[in-house]
C-alpha cells in the first residue's frame, strides 16, 4: 500500500474536506427544506379547519403517516421492528403526540402561523424545567437565562391583559406542554428502543385513537379542494420527517438543530400569502428572542450530548 506525500497527502486532504463540507451544505439544505414541509402541513392544517371537523383531518393525518410508515419500514425490517420493551410507554407517548396534533389544529384554527410556529418553538426549553424538576438534571446557568429569554419572548407575543390575549392562547400552551413531555418520554424510550420502531408505534397508536372516535366527526367534505388539503397534510409530514433524517445522515446535530429555527420564517410566508397577515413589530421582537434563545438551547442539547429535539409541526 502507497502512503500518499507531499502534494499528493495535500490534495486528498483537500478533496476529503470538500465532501465534508459539500455534505454538510447538502444537510443544511435539506433541513431547510424539511422546515418548509412542515410550515406548509401547518398552513395546510389552518385552511383545512375552515372546513373540515378538526376530529377528521387529526384522523386522516395520523391514517395517512402509519400506512405510509408500514408500507416502507414492514418490508425491510420485518417483524423485527415491531419488538419493544416498553408496550405501554409506546402507546403513552402516542396519545401525548396525538393530543399534541389536536392541540396545535385547535391553536392553527383562533391563531396566526407564525405567532403559533413560535410559541410552538419554545418546548425545547419546556424540556429544561421538566428535567430539572423531574429527572433531576443538573441545568447551567447560561440554560436557564436561555429559557427565561424564551419565555420573555412567549409572553412578548401573547401579551397578557391585552387586547389580543384570549382563552385560545391557552391552547398553544397546552400543546408545548404535551409536547415536552412527549419529549422527555422519547429521552427516556430512546436508551433502550429502535428508534424506527418508536416511529412506527407512534402513528399506529395515534391513528388507532382517533379511529375510535373519527366515526362520531364524520362528515361529507363540501369539495375535492379538502379532501385535498388533507392529503397535502399527509404527504407533507411524512416527507418533511423523511428529509430530516437525510439531514442528519450527512450533517452533525451541532450545526443543523439551529436552521430548524428558520420554519418560523416560512410560517410568516405561509400567513402572509394564505391569510394575508403580517405580525407587528411587537410580535416580531418576540419572534426574535424566541428564534435566538431555542437555536442556543438546541446547540447546547447537542453538545451535552442529549436527546435532540424535533422541530414542531401539527
Amino acid at each position: 500500500m502507497t502512503i500518499p506525500s507531499g502534494d499528493g497527502a495535500q490534495n486528498a486532504v483537500k478533496r476529503t474536506r470538500d465532501l465534508e463540507s459539500e455534505r454538510i451544505l447538502a444537510g443544511i439544505a435539506l433541513v431547510i427544506l424539511a422546515v418548509a414541509c412542515f410550515a406548509t402541513l401547518d398552513t395546510a392544517t389552518k385552511l383545512s379547519t375552515l372546513s373540515v371537523p378538526i376530529l377528521m383531518g387529526v384522523w386522516f393525518r395520523y391514517a395517512f403517516q402509519a400506512v405510509a410508515t408500514a408500507l416502507v419500514l414492514l418490508p425491510r425490517h420485518g417483524t423485527a421492528l415491531l419488538r419493544t420493551q416498553h408496550p405501554r410507554y409506546q402507546v403513552l407517548r402516542g396519545a401525548l403526540l396525538l393530543a399534541s396534533s389536536m392541540l396545535a389544529f385547535l391553536s392553527l384554527r383562533y391563531m396566526p402561523l407564525a405567532e403559533f410556529t413560535s410559541v410552538v418553538l419554545v418546548a425545547p426549553l419546556v424540556i429544561t424545567l421538566l428535567a430539572a424538576t423531574t429527572l433531576k438534571e443538573e441545568v447551567s446557568p447560561l440554560r436557564w437565562a436561555l429559557v427565561i429569554g424564551g419565555f420573555v419572548g412567549t409572553l412578548i407575543i401573547l401579551r397578557p391583559g391585552g387586547d389580543a390575549f384570549t382563552w385560545a392562547v391557552l391552547l398553544p400552551l397546552g400543546l408545548v406542554l404535551s409536547n415536552a413531555w412527549f419529549q422527555v418520554l422519547t429521552s427516556k424510550l430512546a436508551k433502550t428502543e429502535n428508534p424506527l420502531t418508536m416511529h412506527f408505534y407512534t402513528g399506529w397508536v395515534g391513528a388507532l385513537i382517533a379511529s375510535i372516535a373519527v366515526p362520531f366527526a364524520w362528515t361529507a367534505l363540501p369539495s375535492w379542494h379538502s379532501w385535498a388539503l388533507l392529503c397535502l397534510m399527509g404527504f407533507m409530514g411524512t416527507v418533511g420527517h423523511f428529509i430530516l433524517i437525510l439531514a442528519y445522515q450527512r450533517a452533525p446535530a451541532s450545526t443543523l438543530t439551529p436552521y430548524l429555527y428558520a420554519q418560523i420564517a416560512f410560517a410568516m410566508f405561509g400567513g402572509w400569502l394564505m391569510f394575508s397577515h403580517v405580525p407587528d413589530a411587537t410580535s416580531l421582537l418576540g419572534m426574535a428572542l424566541i428564534a435566538v434563545c431555542g437555536a442556543a438551547g438546541a446547540w447546547l442539547t447537542v453538545r451535552e450530548r442529549r436527546v435532540p429535539i424535533e422541530p414542531a409541526e401539527s
